[in-house]
């Protein structure tokens, strides 16, 4: 894989994790969401009308452009495992923007995500 198409991955990996951030940003202006027959709507255009979760969106259509041009220059089987970066970009975004635990089991497993994934892109 040549850093070119690394850095497409990694971009379109670090876009997508933005986009969750981004979304629960949103999640939690609006609060927790109950869906009824009667709500459909207006539960809908408070969700819709969120800046967040328009900027998360806005974020997951890039990720996916990138994702695809990485797709056309490197095997499924290299790129997808790729993905797994984004746990670790999301979970310590979640750490510092919103105060969610980091256990030590947590970062344990982010130390093996991130060393599974420099294995392999060293392939």
């Amino acid at each position: 894989m040549n850093f070119a198409t690394f850095c497409f991955i990694v971009f379109g990996v670090l876009l997508n994790a933005v986009a969750q951030l981004l979304l629960k940003a949103g999640a939690r202006n609006i609060g927790e969401i109950h869906i009824t027959l009667a709500n459909i709507f207006s539960v809908g255009w408070r969700v819709a009308t969120q800046i967040p979760i328009i900027g998360g969106l806005a974020c997951y259509v890039l990720s996916v452009v990138l994702w695809i041009i990485a797709l056309s220059r490197v095997d499924v089987s290299v790129a997808y495992p790729m993905l797994s970066l984004g746990y670790v970009v999301t979970a310590l975004g979640a750490w510092y923007l919103f105060g969610e635990a980091l256990s030590m089991q947590r970062l344990m497993a982010i130390l093996v995500i991130l060393v599974g994934v420099a294995w392999l892109a060293r392939t």
